[in-house]
Formats: structure tokens, sequence, C-alpha cells
């Protein structure tokens, strides 16, 4: 292997997965609360386990009963598909402990007559685009979770039958030139019912990888470098098998590692929080001067502090033989985008309960949609930077 030739490997979970589990949960909770009142705040972490679900957090919004949040808990396990002995929708005990959002935030947070909204904390924040795909993601992690959502979407229709909600994958590529030519190994973890056998997994889950990744990058993929439940059997899953918080897999949310990552989560948190609105804006600009063809690869860093409505800092880095365009690209991002707090919700039209689809499959590299979902996936900024092009 040449010195510009690597390997480089991203992975996925499923919505089944203990930790997308409370991601899900978290961000449904997010919904509920925005689609009562779209300003409202929410800061809400999940834990499960064994026939459990802890909610624990902080909002500022109308009153939801208890009842109403246990409802829809349930109904959010029942929609991932999970009915088991030891983790299921009509017997899992659940836990509600939200309080009001603390005044010293909200204080920090407001806006007045003297200041505009501030971000909701301190923080930096990456967006990245890059030609690998069509979707101008990383090429290792766009196939990693095609090929679980194409599996859960079948598992969920009834046209995959003996698979259960938890699953993992790993897609390994080779990298020429910076230039993803072909995968060299994947591995698909994914729960399963008893009645089937380890060679009948294989043989169901074998498809969707083929579905999923095209056939020119698969040409010289060995069998023996496909692993599928290279443990065994995987019956017991889920948060029966392994305890789930929320925010444990921010590098599946987001681009595989192929970018840099502040280290803050997403799910269970509001549009003030800049975690999430700045990451998607990043993402949005990054997307959009990919798009315009300035550059085959975009990476933004924004920085923020608690109460300040303006980034402290834009970083920018773009593909090496088209840095020197580095320095016009940030005025013209000064120039036509306010990234405040406000601003962002404003440009993406944050403030609507379309949270909860963003908790699988990633974050990013999706269909923006007529209901809002997905936003900052447009590409309706491209002729701002088409002169740098």
């Amino acid at each position: 292997m040449s010195k510009n030739s690597y390997l480089f490997t991203s992975e996925s979970v499923s919505e089944g997965h203990p930790d997308k589990v409370c991601d899900k949960i978290s961000d449904m909770i997010v919904d509920t609360y925005i689609s009562k009142d779209p300003y409202s705040r929410v800061a809400c972490e999940t834990l499960t386990t064994t026939n459990r679900v802890v909610l624990a957090g902080e909002v500022r919004g109308p009153e939801i009963d208890k009842e109403l949040i246990i409802s829809k808990v349930k109904d959010c396990i029942k929609k991932i598909g999970y009915d088991q002995k030891g983790f299921s929708y009509k017997t899992a005990n659940i836990e509600v402990h939200l309080h009001k959002q603390s005044t010293d935030i909200a204080m920090g947070v407001d806006s007045n007559e003297k200041k505009d909204e501030g971000a909701g904390d301190q923080g930096i924040m990456f967006g990245y685009a890059c030609k690998e795909t069509e979707d101008l993601m990383p090429a290792p992690i766009h196939f990693s979770h095609k090929i679980l959502r194409l599996m859960a979407e079948d598992r969920k229709s009834g046209k995959l039958i003996g698979i259960e909600p938890d699953s993992k994958s790993q897609v390994t590529m080779l990298y020429e030139n910076g230039i993803p030519k072909d995968v060299k190994s994947v591995v698909v973890s994914t729960q399963h019912t008893e009645t089937i056998n380890q060679k009948k997994v294989k043989e169901l889950v074998i498809p969707y990888i083929e579905k999923s990744i095209p056939k020119n990058l698969l040409s010289g993929l060995k069998e023996d470098n496909i692993y599928i439940n290279p443990t065994g059997q995987f019956i017991i899953g889920g948060p029966d098998g392994d305890t789930g918080l929320t925010g444990r897999k921010i590098i599946v949310d987001t681009y595989g590692g192929a970018s840099p990552h502040g280290g803050g989560a997403f799910s269970g948190k509001d549009p003030t929080k800049v975690d999430r609105s700045a990451a998607y804006v990043a993402r949005y600009i990054a997307k959009n001067i990919v798009a315009a063809g300035v550059s085959n690869k975009c990476l933004i860093q924004l920085s923020y502090a608690i109460g300040v409505s303006k980034p402290l800092s834009i970083y920018l880095k773009l593909a090496e033989e088209d840095e020197d365009k580095t320095q016009e690209l940030i005025k013209i991002i000064n120039n036509n985008f306010d990234l405040s707090p406000r601003g962002i919700r404003e440009l993406l039209d944050l403030n609507k309960p379309i949270y909860e689809i963003t908790a699988a499959y990633g974050h990013f590299g999706r269909k923006s949609n007529e209901k809002g979902e997905f936003s900052w996936e447009k590409t309706d900024k491209t002729q701002i930077f088409k002169l740098l092009s």
C-alpha cells in the first residue's frame, strides 16, 4: 500500500441499539414540547436498562401531564419494535424526572431590550461535506447507515423475519489519493430470534450489504472479510443486554470520524442549544460550498460562549488545492449568514417538531422535505458561493 493509500472505517448503529433508543426518546420529548410551544426549552437525558426507562432533565414551556409523557415513551419503544421479555413497551417501568430550566441559564439565553438571544452554552461545533457520495457525505458512514436503515425498514414492514431491532454495522474502505476505491471489510452484528441460526442470519443480512453499496466498490471484497455476528448468537439485545444513554453515539450521528467533533451531543436538546443548531448550520454551509463546486471538501468550525449571540470564531478548511479561497469564503459567510442562535433557528426553521426522526441513521446526509425535516441538507445557497468555483 502506497503512502497515498489508506484504510478508513466508520460504524453505524440501528434505532434499536440501547443508546439510540435513548436518543429517540429524548428527541421525542423535544418534539412533544415544541409541538405545543415552538419556543420551548428542553434538555432531556434518557437511560434505559432491563425493562426500565428513566428520563431526567430541564424544561421550560407548557405543562405536560406525566402520564402523557409515559404513554409517548411506550409508543416510541413500540415503534422501534421492542416487545421482548427483557424490554417491552407493554411492561417497561418508566420514570419521569423533568423539572424547570435553571433561571441562571435562562437569563443568559433570553433576549431583552439590551441584547439578542444568547447561546445556551459554550462550545465548538463542526460541519463537513465532501464529494464522496451523492449526499456529500463520507462514504464509509453513508454505507454503514444505509445497511441498517434498509434492514430496519424491512423488519418493521414484516419483510425481514427473524431479525430483531438491535444491530450495528461497520464499513472499511480503501482510499487512494483521498478517493474511496474499494470496500475492504464489512461487519454487521444483529440481534435475532431463537428460531434462526447463524447461517440463516448471514443469508438474511448479505443482500442488504449488496443493496447498500455500489457493485464497483464491492468487486474486491472477499467473503472472508464479511463478518456477520462474529461473536456467534445475538439473542439478548437492546436495553436488556446493555444499558443505554442519550448522546453516546456522537460520531455515528455525524461523519463517522471523517471530521473532528466538538463533543456536544444533539439529541434531547431544543434548537437554542448551539451544540445542535450550530452543528446543523455548519453542515448547511459546508454542503452548499461543496455543492457549488468551490472545493471537493469543506470543514467548518464555529465557537460560542454562553449568553453571547454571535460566534466567537469561524474556521474553514478546504481541499489543499483550494486553500487560497478560504479567507474570501469566510467573508461571504459573515456577510450572508446570521449565525446567532436566533438567526440559525430562523434560517433553518428549527422551531418545529422535527427531531425524533434524526435520532437514528445520522443527522446528516438525509433528505429534506416539506415537513421541514433535515432543512440543513438543502443546497439552496450555492449561488452565494459560485463566484469562487
